[in-house]
Parts: C-alpha cells; structure tokens; sequence
C-alpha cells in the first residue's frame, strides 16, 4: 500500500484542480511507476523515452508540456538535463 499512497494522493489533490488533464495523470502515474521499479528514489533521474513509453505518450511536445506543467503546478520538481546523454532528475513531493 505504500506505493499507492502517493497516487492516492495526487487524485485526492487533483479532483478539484481543472488544469489536470489525462495526460497528467497518465504521466504522473507513469513516474511513479517508474519510481517503483528503482527502490523508491526520490529523486528519480529518468530519460524522456522511459516515460513516455509508460504513460503511452507519442508526442515529445506533449511529454515536455505535461512534465513541466506537473512542476509549475507543484506535484512534482522537473530539473531538465538538457543533454542527450544525462538525464533528468524529477523530485516528489511528499508529506
């Protein structure tokens, strides 16, 4: 149950906010999918591809939008690499 908790969480906090659409909650559930799988870590250091590829997200444009949007909104904190090779860091937050 501990994992679920965050995803809890976030429906509870996003019932009431009409910014979310299905591509932020497709993404967010995508991170912490991805979370799970790497013990946890917070934060998670992720390649785009990754996650689109969980969230079922074709279009980079998209990705990029929802992540940022999900860190301006203050669910997540996106820091971008900006390079190929390294890559992102995306904090939780908790509590």
């Amino acid at each position: 149950m501990k994992v679920l908790q965050p995803l809890c969480n976030f429906f509870k906090a996003v019932q009431s906010d009409g910014r979310i659409s299905v591509n932020h909650i497709g993404g967010y559930a995508a991170l912490l999918d991805y979370r799970a799988r790497h013990s946890m870590q917070n934060p998670v250091r992720t390649f785009s591809h990754e996650i689109m590829a969980l969230a079922k997200i074709t279009s980079n444009f998209t990705y990029y939008k929802c992540i940022r949007e999900l860190s301006e909104y203050g669910y997540i904190n996106y820091t971008p690499s900006y390079k190929k090779t390294k890559a992102s860091r995306i904090y939780f937050l908790e509590g």
